[in-house]
């Protein structure tokens, strides 16, 4: 073989390598551009509006979508996005645990009531002994979800250390009521086929649900879970104070903001106030 042959077959080879662990790393970004991931809604549909406001100060919001609990977060975690906003803290620390992952909440957006919702059964009032009530399967949605059917009078759990509630820890059922437990993003297509539905605010949104019809019961503004699960903008550990992180927290908690959500959403989606 030729050495001219050789040397070209050594540089594709290097180039082929190159190529290969390029892809295998996170993709990079300017310095002035934010990527975070988000649900549907309301979350996309917040940071749209604080597009304009990141632009006053400097950045660009590079918004993805996503329509589950999962991707979010391990992409951040892999580096390619730089903060996601879709969760609340409960969540977050349960898929560290889960998942190895190290991410932190780096401050406190709104709050989504959750509420239960009428599905083949119109009214709370009307309920019949064994219906079915449908819950997300997740350990933190659950827990609350079931300390929003015992709030209704429907279920008593067993006395609780914090939001950890599952259905094992239900003490008294006279009702006989059957709890299916559901991947949240299920939970509103399964309004035709149970009884009732207790379901994430941002599902209920992005679904379609009309909330002021169907929204039977949420959850007391006053009750703990108001702070608990307020939804946060989360980052990995070490970028809390990356410029974009603390430009975008600024615009996501600032009046003009505060006040689209009151205006969109009404009482569906609360701002909140504090990291």
């Amino acid at each position: 073989m030729k050495k001219t042959s050789i040397k070209t077959i050594a540089l594709l080879l290097i180039l082929f390598l190159g190529l290969a662990l390029g892809a295998g790393c996170a993709q990079k970004t300017d310095s002035k551009t934010l990527r975070i991931g988000a649900s549907v809604a309301p979350h996309a549909e917040i940071l749209r509006a604080a597009v304009p406001l990141m632009e006053a100060k400097g950045f660009k919001l590079e918004i993805k979508e996503f329509d589950n609990y999962v991707m979010p977060n391990t992409e951040v975690n892999d580096g390619n996005l730089e903060a996601n906003y879709f969760q609340h803290t409960p969540y977050l620390l349960n898929f560290n645990k889960s998942n190895n992952t190290n991410l932190v909440g780096v401050a406190k957006i709104h709050y989504e009531p959750f509420a239960i919702y009428a599905g083949k059964t119109a009214s709370l009032a009307d309920l019949k002994d064994g219906a079915t009530i449908a819950v997300p399967n997740d350990d933190s949605n659950e827990a609350r979800a079931l300390m929003l059917l015992e709030a209704a009078g429907l279920i008593k759990l067993k006395p609780l250390d914090g939001f950890t509630a599952t259905v094992n820890d239900v003490a008294e059922n006279p009702h006989n009521y059957k709890i299916e437990e559901l991947e949240a993003a299920l939970l509103p297509r399964s309004l035709a086929d149970v009884d009732l539905a207790v379901i994430n605010g941002n599902y209920a949104l992005s679904s379609g649900i009309d909330i002021e019809k169907l929204a039977l019961k949420y959850e007391d503004a006053s009750s703990k879970a108001t702070d608990e699960y307020a939804n946060v903008i989360a980052v990995k550990a070490g970028n809390e104070k990356d410029p974009r992180v603390v430009a975008l927290v600024e615009v996501l908690q600032s009046q003009e903001i505060r006040d689209f959500i009151k205006e969109k959403y009404g009482s569906a989606v609360v701002a909140v106030t504090g990291k």
